[in-house]
């Protein structure tokens, strides 16, 4: 199955790398640091331990890397550079992320709320990148989380992954539950493989571990124990540490629900969540002190007992089933008609979209050059008079509470306010009202023109035809909605 390349030793040089120095010895693999003339990128090599091939698992695992690898782009992955054919020497040469894994953050005890907050918004950004490239991490760990100078959170370690597009060769050859036994999910313990909310769990596990500084189902290894996964539960962080804000319990206990449809639909949803807990939902997971008790196990453990494992989607249409929608509204424009047509238009695209979030986002447009003062002649926040306005627009929208959040950007640019919004917050789908023609518009190009032309998705420009407007301005016109 691969080849019994020989061993290397500091000094070596293989495939035109020099070996430097060993990094890490594992029962996987070894990783060296290893240097290529011309080349001024920092490097490791991982090779694959060879010295038992009855056992498959390590040579397979290096196989899945080796193939996902070259496949990922981007900050949140290391940058792939070579890679040995498996039938001859093995190897993956691969960027080095300096700096120590968030492994190193644990044993401290219990991180502050805000800095947990902040690790986990980096590391669901990661996850929901390399999602959108059709590979679910499956072991998602402290120890396989870097983070760049920059504070971007990157992933490594793809042995046990799955690329929707690629044959998933460790379901083909491993019969056993597949990833690291604290932080597996329970569907992995039933050997599903193809749903993405699967990292979300990990990730939730991490964050009780770094709220707590305990494991929340500890780190058993038996069969039996981690089936009890698929219906016991955690003692809610705030019983351990009676710090943890109730939003921050709220968020955790959802990640870490047996069931992925309870938990969040992305993990773009679930960056959102972090990066803004005001705007949280909260249920009764956020008061819970205690488990909920041996009735709700048992109904946990009936379902899952009476009920078969289902596949996911491919990765790229489940994320498609469950967007975050921005819905962009100048609350100062005054006019009611396009601000009527709007809220239509979002309606139409969460109703297609049910597990979808929707953000209604307003700009108020501050100044290039002077000290703007926040309030008006009469003392009145700009801000919360915004804020206030946005709701108002928003409150005949058919969207659950729990599903909708509100945000006010302060810029003197709203267009890319606007557009830094999306990117920032990895919105899938942009709905925006374009105001009525007019020279000056036509002259420096209108908002909805910029966000169309420069946001990174979907955008859904929405107008009200000048033609089919009646006098007075009484609501009586048509719209129309393109998509760019």
């Amino acid at each position: 199955m691969a080849g019994t390349g020989e061993v290397q030793g500091a000094g070596r040089i293989l495939a035109g790398f020099t070996l430097e120095r060993q990094v890490h010895a594992g029962g996987m693999a070894t990783i060296w640091r290893v240097t290529r003339e011309g080349t001024a990128l920092p490097l490791l090599m991982k090779l694959p331990s060879l010295r038992d091939l009855d056992e498959p698992g390590p040579i397979v695992s290096f196989e899945v890397e080796q193939m996902i690898m070259p496949k990922l782009a981007g900050v949140h992955v290391p940058r792939f550079v070579a890679a040995g054919e498996i039938d001859d020497q093995p190897y993956l040469v691969m960027e080095e992320i300096p700096g120590a894994s968030l492994d190193a953050r644990l044993g401290g005890g219990p991180l502050p709320a805000a800095e947990v907050a902040s690790i986990g918004a980096r590391v669901a950004a990661a996850l929901h990148d390399v999602h959108r490239q059709h590979v679910i991490h499956l072991d998602v760990t402290p120890a396989n989380v870097l983070f760049r100078e920059s504070g971007e959170a990157v992933l490594i370690d793809f042995g046990l992954s799955r690329h929707d597009q690629l044959p998933d060769l460790m379901a083909e050859v491993i019969t056993a539950p597949m990833g690291t036994d604290a932080y597996i999910s329970p569907e992995q313990v039933l050997r599903v493989r193809n749903d993405p909310r699967s990292d979300i769990f990990s990730l939730g596990v991490i964050l009780y571990e770094l709220i707590t500084a305990e494991l929340p189902f500890g780190g058993t290894s038996s069969q039996a124990g981690l089936k009890r996964r698929l219906y016991a539960e955690a003692d809610p962080p705030r019983a351990l540490n009676a710090e943890c804000p109730d939003w921050l319990q709220e968020i955790i206990l959802r990640c870490l629900e047996p069931d992925p449809a309870q938990r969040y639909g992305s993990a773009a949803q679930l960056a959102f969540a972090l990066q803004n807990p005001g705007q949280i939902a909260l249920t009764e997971r956020a008061a819970r002190i205690k488990r909920t008790g041996f009735v709700n196990a048992v109904g946990r453990w009936l379902h899952y007992a009476t009920s078969s494992p289902t596949a996911a989607w491919a990765v790229s249409r489940h994320l498609d089933a469950v967007p975050i929608i921005m819905v962009a509204v100048d609350v100062d424009s005054g006019e009611e008609e396009l601000a009527f047509e709007l809220r239509l238009a979002a309606e139409r695209i969460f109703l297609s979209e049910k597990s979808a979030r929707v953000t209604c986002v307003t700009v108020r447009k501050t100044s290039h050059v002077t000290l703007d003062p926040g309030v008006d002649a009469g003392g009145e926040s700009q801000y919360m008079r915004h804020l206030t306005d946005l709701k108002k627009w928003a409150r005949p929208l058919a969207v659950p509470a729990g599903k909708l959040s509100f945000h006010v950007l302060e810029s003197p640019d709203p267009a890319t306010a606007l557009v830094e919004y999306a990117q920032a917050n990895e919105v899938e789908h942009v709905v925006v009202g374009a105001r009525g023609s007019s020279t000056m518009r036509r002259l420096i190009g209108s908002v909805s023109a910029h966000v169309a032309t420069e946001s990174p998705c979907t955008v859904t420009v929405v107008r009200v035809l000048e033609t089919d407007r009646k006098p007075g301005g009484d609501g009586g016109g048509s719209a129309a909605a393109g998509q760019a």
